[in-house]
């Protein structure tokens, strides 16, 4: 793994300034873009060392933090160890903020940190990946549909709510990615159930859109998220073997 170099970025977009994390080879070439989408824990330790790891492989790598519009971050207050099991009010904390940041500002917002690693010194010309984790996975496929010139690779680990009734949902985006995917589904997530699963397959393979989706058998919501209970090492050690094959293969 290379040595890498972090900073500290600020993003203007069409509602503020974004607070943003970026990392990349140390040695400065410009490196094939990703830009990481957050869990609703936000932008944090754990989130960077993910990135780090990422940028260690060839990459150069933004975390924005999608809440910025409530505060930088971190916009809560979480412990070093997130255990919503001990602590309820975590999620009557988070409730408000993930409610508040709809589909239309995630596709403004994605403008925005595309524009940036454009312009970054760092990042390769042309297009991006982009990888998103629970809440994150829905990001990164309204950013895939909103900006299909500009994304070659989407992939999105323990993704809930991919395939709702509701207008927005992020399925409804399939007609418009150009992207290839890959969605790595946790086995134990009430939050896409099998038939929600399946619609969301189904929607990517009407559309023609190139994507792998597989299940982790015996993995929980979260399972890349070493800072929560949920966290499962192989599952974790084989997200990021499909992520990087994803990667090479697109980039």
């Amino acid at each position: 793994m290379a040595d890498v170099q972090a900073t500290a970025v600020d993003i203007p977009t069409e509602d503020g300034v974004a607070d943003a994390y970026l990392v990349h080879p140390a040695d400065g070439r410009p490196r094939p873009a990703v830009l990481l989408y957050q869990d609703a824990y936000g932008l944090r330790p754990h989130l960077r060392s993910m990135a780090d790891r990422l940028a260690g492989a060839g990459y150069t790598v933004l975390v924005p933090n999608v809440f910025y519009r409530l505060g930088r971050a971190p916009v809560l207050d979480l412990p070093e160890f997130i255990d919503p099991g001990a602590d309820p009010t975590i999620w009557e904390r988070l409730g408000p903020v993930l409610a508040a940041l709809t589909p239309e500002m995630v596709k403004r917002d994605a403008g925005a940190f595309l524009r940036l690693l454009a312009d970054c010194p760092q990042a390769a010309d042309g297009p991006v990946a982009l990888t998103g984790y629970c809440m994150g996975a829905r990001l990164a496929l309204w950013t895939a549909g909103a900006h299909p010139d500009r994304v070659a690779a989407a992939a999105g680990f323990h993704g809930g709510s991919l395939a709702t009734d509701a207008p927005g949902s992020p399925h409804l985006e399939a007609p418009r990615i150009t992207a290839e995917l890959y969605f790595g589904h946790a086995d134990e997530d009430p939050s896409l159930p099998p038939e929600q699963a399946a619609r969301f397959e189904e929607a990517l393979s009407t559309a023609g859109v190139r994507h792998t989706c597989e299940v982790y058998a015996g993995a929980h919501h979260g399972y890349t998220q070493a800072d929560t209970p949920a966290y499962d090492r192989a599952a974790d050690e084989r997200h990021w073997a499909a992520l990087l094959d994803l990667l090479k293969r697109t980039f």
